[in-house]
């Protein structure tokens, strides 16, 4: 069996890119796989067939958090977005819209990807989240919806992403 260079030590990634051409993986990710079935208890997400989901609680389930609730509890976010300029004050419910409708359709399909908190400073909307792959999208996102200047930025060392977005006018 050959191994892929390009994975991580535990699960191989989800989609390709940048964030995934490293072997750095997320120190909340669970060093061994859970029982199946197993149920966060402070969310609802199961354990079941590899990967957390969203389903009904299988009978019988054991409980453990799950990295998000875990990342959430710890208040450790994976991806930072920060937002600015005039326009978002004169968008912001749009913005925060957009930001929402984000995530429901990533969390829909990955409940590990989730909005930990916005936090609106009065000059900026600050965008904490449990993975690295959500900041990115909204950031696309807004980019297409809105224009803007979008800068991404990596960690090197570590699963941390920062987004910023700003659009002065």
């Amino acid at each position: 069996m050959t191994s892929n260079p390009k994975a991580g030590p535990t699960a191989g990634p989800r989609r390709w890119g940048r964030a995934q051409d490293r072997p750095v993986t997320d120190p909340y990710a669970l060093m061994r796989k859970p029982h199946e079935p197993t149920i966060c208890p402070q969310c609802g997400a199961v354990f079941r067939e590899g990967r957390w989901q969203w389903a009904a609680r299988p009978e019988g389930a054991h409980e453990t958090l799950c990295p998000a609730c875990r990342r959430i509890n710890d208040d450790y976010p994976a991806g930072v977005i920060s937002l600015s300029g005039g326009f978002l004050n004169d968008h912001k419910q749009e913005i925060l819209n957009l930001i929402r409708y984000q995530e429901e359709l990533e969390k829909a399909e990955h409940p590990e990807n989730r909005v930990m908190k916005i936090e609106d400073t009065g000059a900026e909307l600050i965008v904490t989240t449990t993975d690295i792959h959500l900041p990115e999208r909204i950031g696309k996102a807004l980019r297409s919806a809105f224009h803007g200047e979008l800068a991404l930025q990596y960690d090197e060392d570590g699963y941390f992403v920062r987004v910023n977005w700003h659009r002065a006018d």
